[in-house]
């Protein structure tokens, strides 16, 4: 595995970190601030450095590059596999009526089974549903052996997310990076670090990812409550008091609201709240946040047989704002498990995708740190 990294700022070019040399149709994953996405000259300057590069855009709330949190950047990270190799399918949210499942069974009956090890997902983050994303990949592809990811970021504006595959990033695109080969090494694994506080109460009415009642009242009402005068800074705020929800099978899954509907007095999140859930308050200190890296970090290389080679590193804009200026802790402590050898990449995000530990199964998180670790 050849790996090249360089990153730039406004209105000046890529800076790379080691000498810069010629990769065979490498994987081309390049995760930048919103605005500079924005820049339809950015596109043909990356392909001007990687004429057969495979590029795959996702915008962000802040970028990971080896231990540093970098914010108003654009960050690139060229991956040439010596044995494994890579399919690339995409799909638009528009295409399908903004139905993930159905988005999510035809990305991944177009990358083949025989062979794949992994699925991973870079997703625009302002209008899928990323459970029923996940439920239509797990669905359509049958035999899929791992699945991670995130969905992309807009730092906290919740405004627009972009992300592509080799064509200027848009609105509404979903990527799927399929891994194939026997010589590939792929292990993933999330965990949060935050603490429930406050009653549990029950989800009385919700649709999908939108939740109206909770004890059969309001939920935005009983929310704003707790919040106070934070309230007034909706939906941002929300990001430092998410939720706990505790399904029927008493699994406990984090949710961040990403939009508030004042008309109908619900809650937007990330990703379902099932009726008859059970739901509550979550905070977290600087402290907690970097010891749940730690641990996501060990759950990840635990039973791996190879070092690892790269490390893809999705955490949520959530445990940025709440870090602030020791965000890169967290970072420091993952890269102090992996081993400082393995070159790291990724992005903040508005959700990660990632199975639980001892578990096959993909699930939507929100506040997490998500790791998906590669060698061959």
């Amino acid at each position: 595995m050849k790996i090249l990294q360089a990153k730039k700022s406004v209105d000046a070019e890529f800076v790379f970190t080691s000498q810069k040399e010629d990769l065979k149709e490498p994987l081309v994953l390049v995760f930048g601030n919103r605005f500079m996405l924005e820049d339809t000259k950015l596109f043909d300057e990356i392909r001007n450095l990687f004429p057969d590069g495979h590029i795959v855009f996702g915008s962000t709330s802040g970028e990971i590059m080896g231990h540093r949190v970098l914010d108003g950047t654009v960050t690139l990270t060229a991956i040439e596999f010596e044995k494994g190799h890579f399919l690339i399918k995409n799909k638009n949210v528009s295409e399908f009526n903004n139905n993930a499942v159905a988005l999510g069974e035809s990305l991944s009956k177009e990358l083949p089974i025989e062979g794949l090890k992994h699925i991973f997902v870079v997703s625009e983050g302002s209008n899928v549903n990323g459970s029923d994303l996940i439920t239509g990949l797990e669905e359509g592809g049958s035999g899929i052996t791992g699945l991670s990811g995130g969905l992309c970021g807009d730092d906290d504006r919740f405004e627009v997310t972009l992300s592509s595959y080799n064509e200027p990033p848009k609105e509404g695109e979903v990527i799927a990076i399929g891994f194939y080969g026997e010589s590939l090494e792929v292990t993933c694994a999330n965990y949060g670090g935050w603490i429930p506080f406050g009653p549990e109460r029950l989800i009385t009415k919700s649709q999908k990812n939108v939740l109206f009642e909770l004890d059969g009242k309001p939920a935005l009402d009983l929310y704003k409550r707790y919040l106070g005068d934070k309230s007034d800074e909706l939906p941002k705020s929300a990001l430092l008091y998410p939720l706990s929800v505790r399904t029927h099978d008493g699994q406990a899954i984090v949710r961040t609201i990403l939009n508030i509907d004042e008309e109908r007095n619900a809650m937007i999140l990330a990703g379902d709240v099932p009726e008859g859930s059970k739901v509550q308050l979550m905070m977290a200190t600087v402290d907690d946040i970097a010891s749940g890296a730690k641990s996501a970090a060990k759950l990840a290389i635990e039973g791996r047989n190879t070092d690892t080679q790269l490390a893809l590193l999705i955490s949520c804009v959530g445990r940025k704002l709440v870090m602030d200026q020791r965000t890169e802790e967290e970072i420091e402590e993952v890269v102090h498990v992996i081993g400082d050898t393995a070159v790291v990449s990724g992005f903040y995000s508005y959700g990660e995708m990632a199975p639980f530990a001892g578990q096959s199964s993909c699930k939507l998180h929100n506040q997490t740190m998500t790791l998906t670790l590669f060698s061959e």
